[in-house]
Parts: structure tokens; C-alpha cells; sequence
């Protein structure tokens, strides 16, 4: 035999035991032992928040709406109720209702809520405000397009007589700029979203000045009209309303007569 095969024989003789000794202490070497260092701390701090499960409408119950979720703690606000700070909370606020509408993961706020016994709508007027009750139609209400949460101007039309002795009509914007607040029972759009809502009564947002105006204007008017604000409108500010209405031209003791819609003014007697 040539001593060239010789050597390559032995080559490979060689490389198949060195082959065979690496795979045996592979094959024996120990399994890595795993410790378990028990569960692991979250790496951003969480506390339970109460949130909403689902969609509340304005005025609804909260009952069933309610749970707790965990929460950043760095993030919570506030007005935020937290379990470690009020335990109870899911029990006591289950029978509130929904002073505005709140959406499903939103955390809740007791500013958002109507106490257990508390009148709603009273607890939706803001400080200083009255809720008026006028009657209105179809015709007398942008066609019955006007919803809660819209902003209206009001119109007042009546008969006037006129020099000549005939009749008239007059009309004027008595007040600018008010808040719909429910049209009949109705405080927001219905769950179907329609836009349209034909009632017999709205219920206006008003100032005790405006309350006193728009009352003596449902003496006086022939007819109120309600005339629909564009909602970029809703933060400006009234150019002027009938003040005169109520106002007595600024003398004091004065008595106002309605009658036949004409409004009369004498010196009240000492």
C-alpha cells in the first residue's frame, strides 16, 4: 500500500475518535438548571382604577357599567377613583347616574355623576342658572331639527296697532345664544342617532334676567319661535337682548299690564 493512502487512512481515523469524544462529552455534559425566581414585578408601577365597561348615555344609570382595571400609576388623575384609596366605591356609586355621556375605558369621575337621590336635571344646570320650560312645534323649531345641547336664538312675534288704525305684526330677538337643555323628556339624541326631534316643550339654559324675560314674552307673543345656531356660534357672546322687558327703563315700582299683547307701565303708588 502507497504511504500517501497510509496517511490519509490515519487522517480519518483520527478525526472520526475526535468526532466521537466531542459527541460523547456532549452527550454527558449536565442540563442547565433553571431557578424559578417566582413572579415577576411589572416593570411600570400599576394600581385598579374604576372605569367604564361600556357606553353610559347622559342620565343613565351606571349600575352594571362599572369595574376595576389596572392602571399606570404615574398616570393616574386627580379625579381619578383608585381601589387602594376607596375599596368601596363600585358599591356606592352603582345606583348614580350620568351627569354627561362617558365612553367604555374611560376612568370614572364623581364630577361626572349624579348622586343616588339627587335631581338631574338641577345637577346638570351649571351655578347661577335656571331651566325654562316654553312650548314649541314643529314650525316654530327649525322644522323640529333642534336637539338638546343645541344653541338657539328665540324669537318673539306679536300683534302691534298702527298709527293708521290698522294691525301688525311685530317681531324681534328677544334672547341670543341659549342652550337647549331637553326637548319634551328627551336630554340627547336618541339611541338610534336620529337628527330629528318634534316635541311640545323645550327646555332653555337661562340667567334669572333671561328667565324673567323670556316669562313675560309668553304673556306678550303671539308666537315664540326658536331659531337653530350654528354650533361655532356657541361661545359668543349676546349683542343684546330685550331688557326692556323687565327692566322698568330703570325706575323702581314699577307695574307692568299685558293685555291684548300690549305691554303697559305705570308708577307703582307709594
Amino acid at each position: 500500500m502507497a504511504a500517501s493512502r497510509l496517511i490519509i487512512l490515519g487522517v480519518a481515523v483520527a478525526a472520526a475518535g475526535g468526532a466521537g469524544y466531542v459527541a460523547k462529552n456532549m452527550a454527558a455534559s449536565q442540563p442547565v438548571e433553571v431557578v424559578n425566581a417566582g413572579p415577576q414585578e411589572p416593570a411600570v408601577p400599576l394600581t385598579e382604577v374604576l372605569v367604564l365597561a361600556s357606553d353610559v348615555p347622559m342620565g343613565a344609570s351606571v349600575n352594571g357599567h362599572l369595574s376595576w382595571q389596572a392602571w399606570p400609576k404615574d398616570n393616574v388623575g386627580a379625579g381619578f377613583i383608585t381601589r387602594s384609596a376607596d375599596p368601596e366605591a363600585l358599591d356606592q356609586l352603582k345606583n348614580s347616574l350620568a351627569r354627561v355621556a362617558m365612553y367604555s375605558g374611560e376612568p370614572l369621575r364623581r364630577s361626572k355623576l349624579v348622586g343616588d337621590g339627587q335631581s338631574f336635571m338641577s345637577s346638570i344646570l351649571p351655578a347661577g342658572k335656571r331651566a325654562v320650560a316654553t312650548r314649541i312645534a314643529a314650525d316654530t323649531s327649525a322644522g323640529g331639527f333642534i336637539l338638546p345641547n343645541d344653541y338657539v336664538d328665540v324669537i318673539m312675534t306679536r300683534r302691534s296697532e298702527a298709527e293708521s288704525g290698522g294691525s301688525g305684526y311685530v317681531t324681534e330677538t328677544i334672547l341670543q345664544n341659549i342652550k337647549v337643555l331637553a326637548i319634551d323628556q328627551a336630554i340627547q339624541e336618541d339611541e338610534e342617532g336620529r337628527r330629528v326631534k318634534v316635541g311640545d316643550t323645550a327646555t332653555l339654559e337661562l340667567s334669572p334676567q333671561q328667565a324673567e324675560i323670556i316669562t313675560v314674552a309668553q304673556q306678550m307673543a303671539d308666537r315664540l319661535t326658536l331659531s337653530l345656531r350654528s354650533v361655532a356660534d356657541a361661545q359668543q357672546k349676546p349683542d343684546g337682548e330685550a331688557d326692556y322687558l323687565v327692566s322698568g327703563n330703570g325706575r323702581r315700582g314699577t307695574i307692568r299690564l299685558i293685555k291684548a299683547g300690549e305691554m303697559t307701565e305705570t308708577g307703582a303708588r307709594k
